[in-house]
C-alpha cells in the first residue's frame, strides 16, 4: 500500500448509507438530486460521481466545465446545472443535453436559437423565493413564464428555487416552503415536478414533498448534517490524514510558529504535522485538535502553508510517520467537520472545498 505525507480517505459505503438516510425522510418516487459541485465538495468529482451513480437520480453542477468532468468519467446521467452558463457554453448545454436553470426570457430565447432540428432541450424554471441570487420574483416570473413557453424545442421539467436558511431560520423557512408551493399550483396548475429542498430542507420538510419531485441534498450526502440533532442518522464519508514528521521536547518559555502566539509554560513534546493551509487546514483554526493513538492533541501556534505543531505531551514515545486524524474517527474519538468549521469561524462546506488537491484521495 502507498504511503502518502497528506490524504484524505473516502468510504464508499458511507456514500451508499447517506443516500439510503436520506431517502428515509423522503416519500417514496422523490428523486435525489446529487450536489457535486466544487470538486464534490472536496471528495473528488468524477470518482464520487461513479461510486454514488446507482444511489442517485441527478447530478448538481456550478457550471459546464464540471458537467463535461461527469461526462469524461463515461456517465451519461443526467446533470443539472445550477447556475447560468456564458453564451460561448450554450453549445456545449445543447450538445451533451445537460439541464440548464433559467430565469429570464432572454436565456430561454438564446437557447432555443442553439437547439436544431427536432431536438428538445429540457430546463428548470428559477423563481426567487428569497435567496436573491438566480430566479424571478412574483409577477415577472409568471410574465416569463408566459413569454417562454412560447419558444420553440425548450421543454420545462421543473420549477425550482433554492431555501437561504433551511439550516438557520425554521420559521422563515416554513414560510418560504408553503409559498413555493402555493406559486408552483399558480404556475403550473396542471401539474409540474418541483424542486426546492436542499439537505436541512429535507431532514425538515421531507415527507410534504410529492411523488414525482426533486430535492438537492449536498452536505448530508457526504455524510455531515446541517442540523445536528440529524447527525446520528449520516456516517462521513471523509476521513482527513497526516502523518508526524518531527518530534521533539521543548523546554518552559519557547515560543510555537508564526507570531510567537504560543509560548511554553513548561516542558513539552511538540509533533510536527505534514499538513498547513497549503493543504487546506485552515489559517483561521484556533484550539483545533487532531487525533493520534486515539487522543485529542491541540494545535499549538498558527498553522503554516505546510505544517502544524500539536502537543503529544500525554503520549509516550510517539515516532515521526504516526497517523494523525484531522477530520475523521480513530479508535473512540472523532472529530466532524462540522467542529473544524466552528473552531475556524466558518462552515462544514468550506472545511471540505477548500482541501486542496495536494491532498491525495483514496478511494475504499
Amino acid at each position: 500500500m502507498a504511503t502518502y505525507r497528506c490524504w484524505a480517505e473516502i468510504d464508499a459505503e458511507a456514500l451508499h448509507h447517506n443516500a439510503r438516510a436520506l431517502r428515509s425522510f423522503l416519500s417514496p418516487g422523490v428523486r435525489l438530486i446529487a450536489i457535486v459541485k466544487a470538486d464534490a465538495y472536496g471528495h473528488g468529482l468524477s470518482e464520487f460521481a461513479r461510486l454514488i451513480n446507482d444511489d442517485v437520480d441527478c447530478f448538481g453542477v456550478a457550471n459546464v466545465a464540471e458537467g463535461l468532468e461527469i461526462r469524461r468519467g463515461g456517465l451519461s446521467s443526467p446533470v443539472l446545472l445550477l447556475g447560468p452558463a456564458l453564451p460561448s457554453e450554450l453549445g456545449v448545454v445543447v450538445k451533451e443535453q445537460f439541464i440548464p436553470t433559467i430565469s429570464t426570457a432572454q436565456e430561454a430565447s438564446a437557447y432555443a436559437e442553439t437547439v436544431s432540428g427536432n431536438c428538445s432541450l429540457p430546463m428548470h424554471f428559477v423563481i426567487d423565493t428569497g435567496m436573491g441570487r438566480i430566479g424571478l420574483w412574483g409577477e415577472e416570473a409568471k410574465t416569463t413564464l408566459k413569454a417562454i413557453r412560447q419558444l420553440p424545442r425548450l421543454s420545462i421539467v421543473a420549477i425550482s428555487s433554492h431555501l437561504p436558511s433551511a439550516d438557520e431560520d425554521f420559521l422563515y423557512t416554513t414560510e418560504q416552503f408553503q409559498r413555493f408551493r402555493r406559486e408552483v399550483a399558480e404556475l403550473f396548475p396542471e401539474g409540474m415536478p418541483a424542486t426546492i429542498l436542499n439537505s436541512a430542507g429535507v431532514l425538515r420538510f421531507g415527507r410534504e414533498v410529492r411523488s414525482g419531485d426533486l430535492v438537492r441534498v449536498g452536505l448530508a450526502l457526504y455524510g455531515i448534517s446541517p442540523l445536528p440533532e440529524f447527525q446520528h442518522c449520516f456516517v462521513p464519508a471523509l476521513t482527513w490524514k497526516t502523518r508526524v514528521t518531527l518530534v521533539r521536547t521543548l523546554g518552559p518559555g519557547r515560543s510555537v510558529s508564526y507570531g510567537r502566539t504560543f509560548i511554553t509554560s513548561r516542558e513539552m513534546r511538540i509533533a510536527t504535522l505534514g499538513v498547513g493551509y497549503g493543504d487546506g487546514y485552515q489559517r483561521h483554526l484556533k484550539d483545533a485538535d487532531v487525533l493520534i493513538r486515539g487522543s485529542r492533541c491541540r494545535v499549538l501556534g498558527r498553522v503554516t502553508m505546510d505544517q502544524i505543531m500539536v502537543d503529544v505531551s500525554a503520549l509516550d514515545g510517539v515516532e515521526p510517520d504516526e497517523e494523525a486524524v484531522l477530520i475523521g474517527k480513530q479508535e473512540n474519538e472523532q472529530i466532524l467537520a462540522s467542529e473544524l468549521a466552528e473552531r475556524a469561524g466558518t462552515i462544514a462546506w468550506e472545511i471540505f472545498t477548500g482541501i486542496t488537491r495536494r491532498v491525495v484521495r483514496v478511494y475504499r
